[in-house]
């Protein structure tokens, strides 16, 4: 790839639509299973030491697309349009201990691909004691960001066949389908009730993008009175899956904050992977995938935040649950590893990070996907910025670049350094605090992306 500055007049990223009125809704209600499990993820590795091979725990959660039933087979495989990973228990925010008691929160997401047919995957990982959801629901939003509902789009969501869910400490439970004509590239509407604690909410706490919380029960709402407070995160829901729309598969944006999109314009979608889910849609020839965004914000490869299951759990750590356990997936990419060099304690043997890359890798192939994985992005500037870490990304992206980690190079370093200071962001892609993009910044690393390369293919030897 060669490299190019920026010209005065590169494009910004395109106005992003809201959600569509429904078409048809006449559907019938599909058949579906919603199952709960109680796994729990184990500690974190050690910071010292070379890479161990994967042996974090994976939800038992049984795909739909493994199903016999007709629908399955008539709709097609269960893909995922839009997901979020757990990060952590919630902080006293808007309840003692981050507790959600009889209050309905409303998640507002928005999709990459559509369906006819969707279900959700609720989570309770940092939970510590049963959490009690008496009422949940999926509806389409009535405009871009609003909690409002397009009326007649409510579905109430069961649980086999339950409309109230148990869901224990560390685990998580899977809707029955419901029939909805979901579009893509669309806000939806994600809420849920808890009339009692089941203690801190599992939330992800960067996401971008406003959701709503009200006092009782206002779940099966379509207008947006009883939602006077609003909040920066996502609580409980970690994924939705759509089937029917002729998506082939799922790709998974495993990575950090660059990942998560911590400088992105709030409400905008204009992180790099929904600019790369709106190049999948659109041009011709790309590979039709849902896109799934598994960033966590200060996320590193090799070590992970405290507790019993860890807040922010290492890449290492988190890939079987946050990337394996995703409907359909077919490709991840990975762009990790820059948190390790700059954030105390400093890993500074490069050999440490590709190696852990390296596993990630492995441990995908082992399960049939392909892996693009992405170098390390300048952050010359930045206060963390040592002229020693700096020789450290050097030293990974190197590596990299030579073969042998990944099947795959997206080569963000290059497409958003400046070329005459090749240590820095371009100013014309910097946020400001010279380590995160702005929107145009996550368009080019977006484009840095061959769509080629995406395609499913037998995985190279490392």
């Amino acid at each position: 790839m060669t490299e190019r500055p920026p010209s005065a007049t590169a494009r910004a990223p395109r106005p992003r639509r809201g959600a569509l009125p429904a078409a048809a809704l006449g559907l019938v209600l599909l058949v579906g299973t919603g199952v709960w499990v109680g796994a729990s993820p184990g500690a974190d590795e050690a910071p010292a030491g070379p890479p161990r091979a994967l042996a974090g725990p994976r939800t038992t959660t049984v795909p739909a697309e493994r199903g016999t039933d007709a629908d399955s087979a008539a709709l097609g495989r269960w893909v995922t349009t839009w997901a979020a990973a757990p990060v952590g228990p919630e902080p006293r925010a808007t309840a003692p201990d981050g507790e959600v008691t009889d209050r309905t929160v409303r998640n507002v997401v928005h999709t990459s691909v559509g369906g006819t047919g969707a279900r959700v995957t609720l989570s309770h990982r940092y939970g510590t004691a049963p959490l009690h959801l008496a009422h949940a629901t999926l509806a389409l939003a009535a405009g871009p960001g609003s909690p409002s509902a397009v009326p007649g789009t409510v579905r109430r969501l069961t649980f086999a066949g339950r409309t109230g869910v148990r869901v224990p400490p560390g685990g998580q439970v899977v809707s029955d389908p419901v029939a909805l004509p979901v579009p893509a590239d669309a806000d939806l509407l994600i809420t849920t009730y808890a009339p009692a604690s089941g203690g801190p909410a599992t939330y992800h706490p960067r996401a971008r993008q406003t959701s709503y919380l009200a006092r009782g029960d206002h779940a099966a709402a379509v207008s947006a009175a009883a939602y006077t407070e609003r909040t920066p995160g996502w609580r409980q829901v970690v994924a939705l899956d759509v089937r029917g729309g002729g998506a082939r598969g799922t790709l998974v944006a495993f990575g950090d904050s660059l990942t998560d999109g911590v400088s992105a314009t709030p409400g905008a979608n204009r992180r790099w992977p929904d600019v790369l889910a709106d190049r999948l849609r659109t041009q011709g020839g790309a590979p039709r995938y849902g896109v799934a965004n598994l960033g966590i914000s200060g996320n590193r490869l090799l070590t992970g935040g405290p507790g019993r299951p860890a807040a922010n759990p290492s890449g290492l750590r988190r890939f079987p649950a946050d990337v394996l356990d995703r409907s359909g997936v077919r490709v991840v990419v990975i762009a990790l590893g820059i948190n390790d060099i700059l954030r105390t304690p400093h890993t500074t043997d490069p050999t440490r990070i590709t190696e852990g890359l390296r596993t990630l890798t492995r441990h995908a192939h082992a399960h049939g996907l392909r892996v693009v994985g992405a170098t390390l992005m300048p952050f010359h500037g930045h206060r963390g910025h040592r002229p020693e870490l700096e020789e450290v990304r050097r030293a990974v992206n190197a590596g990299i670049r030579a073969g042998g980690v990944f099947d795959a190079v997206a080569d963000f370093d290059r497409a958003v350094r400046d070329p005459y200071h090749p240590e820095a962001l371009h100013p014309h892609y910097d946020s400001g605090d010279h380590l995160h993009p702005n929107d145009a910044g996550y368009h080019r690393m977006a484009e840095a992306v061959d769509l080629g390369a995406l395609r499913a293919a037998a995985p190279a030897r490392l």
